[in-house]
This record gives C-alpha cells, sequence and structure tokens, in this order.
C-alpha cells in the first residue's frame, strides 16, 4: 500500500505536514519487506519533476540509506513515462516573475539528488517504462540498475530549450560508444546524442550501456545556466532558456526566437560570460558533500 515519503526527524511538525499535503499526489511509496518503491506520480505532466518530488526523494534516499531495515530501492512513474524531465517550466515562470532564486534552488537540490543516487550505497532499479527524458535520465541512469522496455524512450533534449545536457549527463554520455550499429558509423555518436537530443529506444539503451536489463512488459517488472544580480545579467545569461522554454513548454508555437540567430554570431566574449563567478549575496555554490563513488556500470553491449 502505497504511504507518503519519510520526514526529516529534525523537521518541524507543521512543515512536515505542509510538505506531506503537498508531496502526497507527487510522490508514493511503497513497503514490501525491506525493499522500498518510489512512485513518481504527477501522470499529466508526464511525471515531470517537481520541487515538491525532488525534495522527497531527497528525504527518501537520505533516510533510506541510513535505515538497516532498508535493502533496495526500486523507481517507477505512473501512467505512459518514467519521467519527461524536470519542471523547467515552473523555473521559466518564476523568472519571468523576476525571481532566479526558485530556479536557482530547484536545480542545486536536483542536482544533490543526482550525486547522492550516483554514489549510493544500496541498490537502486529504475523500471524505464515510457519516457524517459532529462531530469526523468538524472533520477535514473546514475542508479545501479536500469531496466528498459519495448516502449521505453530516452533523450537528452535540454539544447531545444536553449540549454544544455546536464544533470550529469556528461558522464553517462561520454561513455556511449562512437558508433552505433548501421546507422551512426561516426565517432561523432555520443555528440550527436548530446547535442541534436536524439531519440533511443529501449533496445538501443541495452545495446549502447545507458540500461542494464531489458525486459517485456507483459513480464513481471518486479520478477549551469544560473542567473546574476542584475536584470539585465539575468536576461543576458539565460536568454536562450526562456526563449526555448517559451516556445517549446509555455506558447508551444515550436518557433524559438534565438539572440543571436546564428552560431557564428555568438563571440568568445558571450560564452565566457556563462562560466563567470556568480556576484551576488543571496546566491550559493553547489557544494557536494564527500561520498564514495560506487562506480555505475555504463558498459556497451557492441
Amino acid at each position: 500500500m502505497a504511504s507518503l515519503p519519510p520526514g526529516g526527524a529534525d523537521s518541524d511538525q507543521k512543515s512536515k505536514s505542509n510538505f506531506f499535503l503537498s508531496s502526497i499526489c507527487q510522490l508514493l511509496v511503497e513497503a514490501n519487506g525491506s525493499t522500498r518503491t518510489l512512485i513518481l506520480n504527477r501522470p499529466k505532466q508526464l511525471n515531470a519533476l517537481s520541487s515538491t518530488m525532488i525534495m522527497a526523494l531527497l528525504r527518501c534516499f537520505t533516510a533510506y540509506e541510513k535505515d538497516d531495515g532498508v535493502k533496495l530501492l526500486i523507481m517507477k512513474g505512473k501512467g505512459r513515462a518514467f519521467s519527461a524531465g524536470g519542471d523547467v517550466a515552473a523555473v521559466v515562470r518564476s523568472i519571468n516573475n523576476d525571481s532566479w532564486k526558485y530556479g536557482a534552488d530547484f536545480f542545486r537540490n536536483e542536482f544533490l539528488l543526482n550525486y547522492i543516487i550516483a554514489t549510493y550505497s544500496k541498490p537502486q532499479v529504475s523500471l524505464l517504462a515510457g519516457i524517459v527524458m532529462g531530469g526523468g535520465a538524472g533520477v535514473s541512469l546514475h542508479g545501479r540498475f536500469r531496466v528498459a522496455t519495448e516502449n521505453t524512450v530516452f533523450a537528452m533534449p535540454e539544447t531545444a530549450l536553449g540549454l544544455f545536457p546536464d544533470i550529469g549527463a556528461s558522464y553517462f554520455l561520454s561513455r556511449l560508444p562512437g558508433f552505433y550499429g548501421c546507422l551512426f558509423r561516426s565517432s561523432l555518436f555520443r555528440e550527436y546524442v548530446a547535442l541534436a537530443g536524439a531519440r533511443l529506444d529501449g533496445v538501443e539503451m541495452l545495446a549502447c550501456g545507458l540500461a542494464t536489463h531489458f525486459v517485456e512488459l507483459n513480464v513481471d517488472l518486479y520478477t549551469l545556466f544560473f542567473v546574476g544580480a542584475s536584470s539585465h545579467t539575468v536576461i543576458l545569461k539565460i536568454q536562450f532558456l526562456l526563449q526555448g522554454c517559451r516556445a517549446i513548454l509555455i506558447d508551444r508555437d515550436r518557433n524559438p526566437k534565438w539572440m543571436p540567430p546564428r552560431l557564428e554570431q555568438v563571440h568568445d566574449e558571450a560564452v565566457e560570460q556563462y562560466f563567470s563567478r556568480i556576484d551576488d549575496p543571496q546566491w550559493e555554490d553547489l557544494n557536494l558533500p564527500a561520498r564514495r563513488s560506487n562506480g555505475r556500470n555504463i558498459e556497451s553491449k557492441l
């Protein structure tokens, strides 16, 4: 039977109640002996990861790693998607309302969650039925076991949003083979998947190592783009993301107005600005705790 995510021992009772009320429909937990199944439960939004879901997952992973009674974590999504990614539209809406802090906190917590999963001491099995994209890949592909199916669709489509493949994708994409079957006999296959947002099905995920197992659905599956201080700097630094999300996620006209419109018009100075240090008293760097890597298995079957 599904229940609520565990709360922190040092949390205020009122804040825990508010958190539980807001997360009850977004993340469910099923207990079966020493196994905990985490169910992403926003099917109408293709289980896009909200800030509430990310915080609930952080609570679960942190609590269960310390719980000797929990030996295995299973993650799955409700509906036709595992997870279509992070809820970037909510981030863009907050930025349009002159608040960059929500977006900064959103991505900081998401990246911390990715890091904890990648260094987790207990086995995690992700059942990748349906759509697995962006942030959905971040909470699954860093885990120890990734089970693809005949209806799995994987992609890192961030470039279409004016962003880049984040969530630690530079780790697992860089370990893809340099060629792929008869279709991509090129040393640029890794770059193609990252830059073009190419889609892979379940069999292809298994072949190139993104999935560790493949199971038919009729089989029982259980057997850095942050903003700066001034409004001008904010617009300058994230204009690609704002425009990409407007065209793909909000207005859905699929016609982004990139500025500048052509790659050759992007100068080195503009690129360097994205890597400059943020000078704002509210800014917090992403400081990850020291944890031991458990050597995730990303091996091509080709």
